[in-house]
């Protein structure tokens, strides 16, 4: 009996280790594809990639954000209408058949970005506009576009600059708005959008160093526009090898683009990161996390205590004489198939 209980103590112990190392409560996604006009498909593909990767591995549409600068699959252009490809061969669908954009078009300004980082909307902002984050978020923002030294375009007619970001995921440290955030950009320059952070927590990584141009892959003919830009891809193509149970690294994330088929140089900053991210699971950041409660008691789950029944029943005779079922849909019509023309 004594060693039972030594035992139990272990167990225990080792439980309530295993739940303070996984700090974080709730995963979030912010993706973003800052480009306007048909010859930046590769950019709309660049965020659909991304926002079916994040949604196969487990983070819900309710906690992802999609702001899409404009509507590559509804474009004349496109010779296959209500489809976005990112690979020539065209495998993938990456538009699909429920994708949730929360922004679309116009709507995708430097203002609005701001604001939803930051917690600043407008009151009536519909549910889905929101990033409802809280101390205990792990958040992966993604952005992907044209930029420069310091600054990222949206829409071709403003941009952001490296400092106003700072300053936006600084506020949302402030507010308790994220746990750790990861942050992911592919653009020309793409380093010089994190060398002003300076909030903790923010494990970041860049397409290219400033000075060097982000390029794309390649073509796809039938379309007659590039489709896809060269880390996105290879991000992609490493990520599409993980699962939800994956016992891969975001160090090991951190090198899926050498410099050898990037061609440019893919930029790093891990100063702010507390953790080792070699020790950090990709899960963390591209899947959700789905807390679990361990008990030692047990559960009567077939049968029921005497006065709960009789409560229920009471319930159930008091809803049954307060409100009545109405059908949404008059489907007695369609009983007959003579009564129903096409």
């Amino acid at each position: 009996m004594y060693f039972f209980k030594i035992a139990l103590m272990v167990a225990i112990c080792s439980l309530s280790n295993v739940k303070t190392q996984t700090t974080h409560t709730n995963n979030w996604a912010v993706l973003v594809d800052t480009s306007r006009f048909w010859f930046n498909y590769r950019h709309v593909a660049n965020v659909l990639s991304i926002y079916r990767s994040v949604k196969r591995l487990g983070i819900p549409d309710s906690q992802i954000i999609l702001m899409v600068a404009d509507d590559m699959a509804c474009n004349p252009r496109n010779p296959r209408p209500a489809t976005v490809f990112n690979n020539a061969n065209q495998h993938i669908n990456v538009y699909g058949d429920d994708v949730e954009v929360d922004y679309r078009g116009y709507e995708v300004t430097v203002e609005n970005f701001v604001r939803l980082l930051t917690g600043r909307l407008p009151p009536g902002t519909p549910r889905s506009k929101q990033l409802l984050t809280d101390e205990g978020s792990n958040v992966l923002v993604y952005l992907t576009g044209h930029g420069g030294d310091g600054f990222l375009k949206f829409q071709d007619s403003e941009e952001i600059t490296s400092q106003e970001l700072a300053d936006a995921l600084e506020q949302m440290w402030e507010k308790r708005r994220y746990h750790e955030i990861f942050f992911m950009i592919d653009t020309c320059q793409a380093a010089s959008m994190y060398e002003k952070f300076y909030s903790p927590n923010i494990l970041a990584v860049a397409s290219s160093l400033v000075g060097e141009d982000s390029l794309s892959h390649h073509v796809d003919p039938a379309i007659g526009v590039y489709i896809i830009d060269r880390y996105t891809y290879f991000a992609l193509d490493f990520l599409e090898k993980v699962e939800p149970d994956s016992k891969q690294s975001m160090g090991e994330f951190l090198k899926v683009c050498p410099k050898q088929v990037c061609i440019s140089t893919v930029g790093v900053r891990k100063d702010l990161f507390p953790r080792d991210p070699y020790k950090t699971p990709i899960t963390d950041f591209f899947g959700a996390l789905r807390p679990m409660e361990f008990t030692w008691a047990g559960l009567n789950l077939t049968e029921k205590n005497a006065k709960e029944s009789a409560l229920d029943k009471r319930i159930e005779k008091t809803t049954k004489s307060r409100m009545q079922y109405v059908q949404q849909f008059p489907t007695e019509l369609f009983d007959d198939a003579k009564s129903f023309k096409l």
